[in-house]
């Protein structure tokens, strides 16, 4: 008997990880008989991270009220695996740019507060471990926000503590952590980061990312200066060097925070999440993989998930196919990471809204075809 594993990422605003995958198998399930079937949803660390790592794990998905970017009060999830003991955090889900309508955007004063809020709750479960993605951040305060929420008190000249945002770090004078949640003492985290932006200069967090989180210019100077200034504190009072570190720039300096104040591991998220799934043990004595997303791309080699599971395809010697909405922008380069074929799986001209409606349909067709041309 043959085995294929199945292991897609999400389509993003069309399928989960989980729903792709049942429109591959279906599809198969067509024209192949005798086919042992294995499905592993996939994500990178980026957003869809904690439905698949639930779906994939037989977890589920708790939801709570916690403070958005700008204050007011959101409401974010977070996924306990299979094992009661894991949690995964999507930083966005309680920090993220899309919470924020284009025209407030302000890094200024957004906060990731909310993200911490979620790491407390989970913890309230009783959790050991912890897998956080921190992309799509609205936030620029290097995770002062997070640690606050999490007891630690970062304090000005009047030992007051320092407001939300970016702008507050300028008046920070000290940090105080003998109140800091005595619990993160006992977990581990893990954080999904796939950039290693430093924390400031010309790379760094304010200077790249500013701009997309509706900073002006003159903001992203002064930005760059108070996360310099945070990075200082950080290192005369909690004995940590983290300015200059890669990842520490990642969401606002959300890496930075994690690296000081959690002692955290900064890992690429597609790794974290072959780990999580145990992909390796299901694809070494497969027949096919087949992965895909929504859009394949010249970035799709750069950590994107389906070069992630062709790697770990090709060390068993494995071949890989790709299935994708789209192919676009010097798709063919992912060749040279471990795909060996791609196929499309929109049918003919069509809107994006028709092709996101469509999307199963779409898949399960191409699927299908696929199919049949493995029985020849």
């Amino acid at each position: 008997m043959k085995k294929i594993v199945i292991a897609p990422d999400s389509f993003k605003e069309s399928l989960t990880a989980l729903e792709a995958a049942n429109a591959i198998e279906d599809g198969l399930k067509e024209v192949l008989t005798d086919v042992e079937f294995i499905k592993i949803p996939m994500a990178d660390g980026g957003e869809g991270t904690v439905q698949s790592l639930v779906d994939a794990t037989g977890g589920r998905i708790e939801y709570a009220t916690v403070t958005g970017p700008l204050g007011e009060k959101v409401q974010a999830f977070y996924g306990l695996l299979g094992d009661e003991k894991t949690a995964v955090i999507e930083m966005a889900a309680a920090s993220g740019l899309e919470l924020v309508p284009p025209n407030k955007r302000d890094p200024m004063s957004a906060t990731t507060f909310g993200t911490g809020e979620l790491i407390s709750i989970a913890l309230d479960k009783g959790v050991e471990r912890f897998i956080i993605g921190i992309g799509g951040s609205a936030t620029n305060d290097g995770g002062a926000g997070m640690v606050q929420a999490l007891g630690g008190r970062l304090l000005d000249q009047d030992d007051e503590d320092i407001p939300f945002g970016g702008a507050g770090l300028v008046k920070l004078s000290r940090i105080d952590l003998t109140t800091l949640d005595k619990r993160l003492s006992r977990v581990a985290i893990d954080v999904a980061c796939d950039v290693d932006n430093p924390l400031t200069g010309p790379l760094g967090a304010s200077m790249i990312y500013g701009p997309q989180k509706g900073a002006t210019n003159e903001q992203i100077e002064l930005l760059d200066v108070y996360l310099a200034h945070y990075a200082n504190v950080i290192s005369r009072d909690v004995g940590k060097d983290i300015k200059d570190l890669p990842g520490a720039g990642a969401a606002g300096g959300l890496g930075a925070g994690m690296l000081a104040f959690l002692s955290a591991d900064l890992k690429r998220g597609g790794d974290l999440v072959i780990n999580e799934t145990k992909l390796a043990e299901a694809v070494q004595d497969a027949d096919l993989i087949i992965t895909g997303e929504g859009g394949i791309n010249h970035q799709t080699i750069h950590g994107k998930t389906p070069i992630c599971v062709a790697k770990t395809a090709k060390k068993y010697n494995v071949p890989v196919i790709a299935l994708a909405g789209s192919l676009t922008n010097n798709y063919s380069n992912v060749y040279d990471h471990g795909i060996d074929a791609i196929f499309s799986i929109v049918p003919g001209v069509m809107t994006l809204e028709e092709a996101l409606e469509s999307g199963y349909d779409n898949l399960k067709n191409t699927a299908r075809n696929l199919g049949v041309m493995m029985r020849f």
